[in-house]
Parts: C-alpha cells; structure tokens; sequence
C-alpha cells in the first residue's frame, strides 16, 4: 500500500493524476507484508526548489521522529515517546492532532497500542523488549491541530489549507534499545 500526500494533505492522499509541481511538498506513505510480518514508514520531501518554511516543517519532523525514536527504550512508557513529539511540534508552533498517529505493527497494519503524537511522559503502557510500534510525527504548519477529510472518505487535510508533513519507522524495542525496521 502507498499513500501519497501532496502539500495540505497531511496524511492517506490516496495517488490520482496530480503532477507535482515544483516546489510541491510531498510525504509518500508505505506499507508492506513479508512473511506474514507488517511494516510501514513514510518520508516527505519537497520538489524542486524547496519552500524555507518547509524545510524546516519536516526537519522537525524527522526530528521528532528521531525524539520519540530515542525514547522507546525498555522500561520506558509510551507517554514516553509521544511527550517527545509534542514537545518538537509545540515548540515549533506546529499544529498536531491525536486522532491519529503512530500504532502497533505485527502481523497486520494497525494494532495495539495506540502512539499518540502528543502525550505525557512517564505514562501509558511500559514498553517491553519484543513490541514493535510505528513511530509517525505528522505536523500541520499552520499551528491549529483541526484537519479534514476529503470526500474520498481517506485523505486528510490541514484544516486551515496549511502544508503538512509526515514521517514514520517501524520500531522494535530491544535489550539494546530501539531499532528501526525500516531503515534505508
């Protein structure tokens, strides 16, 4: 499955006809099974000559991925990793949603628990060697945190037409730590 989401979709664009332009914002989301197993992870980037305001909307981002990334660490709880999200979208004076965000991953797309991209550190579940989560920041330049849906019934929009970014890893937490799953 590939979502492609171009400037105020933020999240599920579903690919059509659309050529992108030059300076267009784009976040390709994508997931796969191998061997019964689920992966999903996503990167936004520009086209062409970037926008400096969108440099650094996905630079947070990625960002905060890594954030919430570095704090999935056995023991840890998942407030954990969604306190270091928000902080980075807040910060920023990013519009972010709870609606939706990161999940677990197994042998389906979406399962238990829910990753939260905001949150209070040192609550929710305790992370445990053996979960695999999808870590998935998606922030809003605008600095609301109201988003639509299109009429497709799938793709999500800023609310206030502002462009939007998304990344995302599939994450294992370890005895030594997180590992990614979807590193390049």
């Amino acid at each position: 499955m590939i979502c492609t989401s171009v400037n105020d979709a933020a999240l599920h664009g579903i690919p059509d006809r659309y050529r992108l332009r030059d300076g267009d914002l784009l976040s390709v989301d994508c997931g796969a099974t191998l061997n019964g197993w689920t992966g999903d992870a996503a990167i936004s980037f520009t086209i062409g000559r970037p926008h400096p305001s969108d440099v650094a909307l996905i630079e947070t981002a990625q960002a905060a991925l890594t954030a919430g990334i570095a704090a999935a660490v056995p023991g840890g709880r998942l407030g954990d990793v969604s306190a270091a999200i928000g902080a980075l979208a807040r910060s920023a004076g990013y519009g972010l949603h709870t609606d939706f965000g990161g999940h677990g991953v197994g042998h389906t797309m979406h399962e238990s628990p829910s990753v939260p991209n905001e949150g209070r550190a040192g609550r929710g579940l305790r992370l445990a060697t053996g979960l695999v989560i999808a870590i998935e920041p998606w922030f809003m330049a605008g600095g609301h945190d109201s988003y639509r849906v299109d009429q497709d019934g799938w793709t999500l929009r800023s609310g206030d037409g502002s462009r939007a970014a998304h990344v995302e890893h599939t994450v294992a937490i370890t005895d030594d730590g997180p590992r990614i799953l979807t590193a390049p």
